[in-house]
């Protein structure tokens, strides 16, 4: 999420989510590039070479512990789900995944520094996964604030979000997010037009209906206002992939039922207050083993 901060239930909890979410995050081809689905290098075969890009989600801001080569705004985690991949299936991973990114970080540095995130692509890459979109325009971390600080409001009554933001924020998505989706997941078939293209759609944050106020401060009448809002911009993803020759990993589909009001153990992406992780709202270490392990699957990586 862009460069800004994620959602509370008291309203310190609200600020400290804030203050964590903002260090983490600021926060989901041509047509004819069909690279064959990779698998694992076998027995005397160079490595698969892999490049991961994306955003926090990606780089699993706020697992521990942190990729000692990552630069140090990127908060990324040495168990984000490339890592797991790359260790799984014996690949050389180029990991520059990184909290905040949105899709323009693909194209220009997103900190001094921090290269263009297409730069790490090559004819030599064999394989790109990524999560990015959630943070163009500031979409979701807005409507995650936005529902967050309406639901203390009303203590988790009504619609209040919904109410006083009606659907800018899909209109966000269906006209800023999903036209730069293609731009980018086209321009990475071109970097890299012998690698197999991967974006994955982002877990569900909520379940569908009643939520769990105060853990996830959203107003009880919000819930589906933000599970559409999330169903929107994953569409946005599905249909870039589609337009751009790249595969999408149905994320959203298996982490039903792991949202963040589930039990530790459960769930895939932590809550606001009470969670486990300093960046709230974002997957934790087992959100990001699911998320390799249905990569996996759905790009018949071999071990």
């Amino acid at each position: 999420m862009r460069r800004r901060p994620s959602v509370p239930s008291t309203l310190s909890a609200l600020v400290a989510g804030v203050v964590a979410l903002a260090a983490a995050t600021a926060l989901v081809a041509p047509v004819g590039a069909t690279a064959a689905a990779p698998v694992a290098a076998g027995a005397g075969e160079a490595p698969l070479r892999y490049v991961a890009l994306g955003d926090s989600f990606s780089a699993a801001s706020g697992v521990l512990p942190p990729d000692p080569t990552s630069p140090p705004q990127c908060l990324r985690s040495s168990l984000n789900y490339p890592h797991v991949i790359a260790e799984r299936i014996g690949a050389d991973l180029t990991d520059v995944t990184c909290g905040g990114a949105a899709s323009p970080d693909y194209f220009s540095s997103q900190y001094p520094g921090v290269p263009p995130q297409l730069d790490a692509l090559g004819r030599g890459t064999d394989l790109v996964t990524m999560t990015i979109g959630g943070n163009d325009g500031g979409v979701f971390i807005d409507a995650i604030l936005a529902c967050g600080r309406a639901g203390l409001t009303t203590l988790g009554r009504g619609n209040p979000c919904e109410e006083e933001n009606g659907n800018r924020f899909v209109r966000t998505v269906r006209n800023d997010t999903a036209p730069a989706l293609v731009r980018a997941l086209r321009a990475v078939v071109r970097r890299a037009p012998n690698a197999e293209v991967a974006i994955l759609g982002y877990p569900w944050l909520l379940p569908p209906r009643e939520g769990c106020y105060p853990q996830m401060p959203v107003a009880r009448g919000d819930v589906p206002y933000l599970r559409n809002l999330q169903s929107e911009l994953n569409e946005a993803v599905r249909q870039a992939a589609a337009a751009s020759g790249a595969t999408y990993v149905a994320v959203p589909r298996a982490s039903e039922g792991h949202d963040a009001c589930q039990a530790v153990g459960t769930r895939w992406v932590e809550p606001v207050v009470a969670g486990t992780n300093p960046v709230v709202v974002h997957p934790n270490a087992l959100g990001e083993r699911k998320m390799a392990t249905l990569t996996q699957k759905r790009l018949r990586l071999r071990p």
